[in-house]
């Protein structure tokens, strides 16, 4: 089983006012190589758009691995991890459920903001792709340029 590290991260520009523009996003590294995935959400909430950041990362796998899953989102890793009880986003939380489901995961709270690299790369990602209000591939395949062979 393949050992696959997924760093996430979700931004809702707007998010609980009028018109939010979500977008969720995930980098995932295998031996030090790594890809970036994105989606445009449109209307969503930063909790939603942070689900669908785990969400989109582990779809994104084509076999059952080991995963560990960095996200600064204490929602999403205490809620997976089983401490928290799920209140509201129970659509969310089945897609994360259905891509979770065949992988052994470890779900890891990483502090937002506090220079960890790949993680900051999600989080900018993240907002550009909110900001645009659609994915842009060349910039997905820029970033993990960026990042070069590096294992976490």
């Amino acid at each position: 089983m393949k050992n696959v590290t997924i760093v996430c991260d979700g931004s809702s520009l707007g998010n609980g006012r009028g018109n939010p523009r979500a977008a969720a996003v995930a980098v995932l590294g295998f031996k030090g190589i790594w890809k970036a995935v994105g989606e445009y959400l449109g209307n969503a909430t930063n909790q939603q758009a942070e689900i669908a950041a785990a969400r989109i990362g582990l779809e994104n796998l084509k076999e059952p691995c080991k995963v560990k899953v960095l996200s600064d989102s204490r929602y999403v890793v205490e809620t997976m991890g089983g401490t928290w009880k799920r209140k509201t986003n129970h659509e969310w939380w089945a897609r994360l459920d259905k891509a979770a489901s065949k992988h052994q995961i470890e779900w890891q709270w990483v502090k937002g903001h506090s220079g960890h690299e790949i993680q900051e790369i999600a989080d900018k990602t993240a907002r550009k792709i909110a900001d645009a209000g659609r994915v842009d591939h060349e910039m997905l395949e820029e970033v993990v340029l960026n990042i070069g062979v590096t294992e976490i």
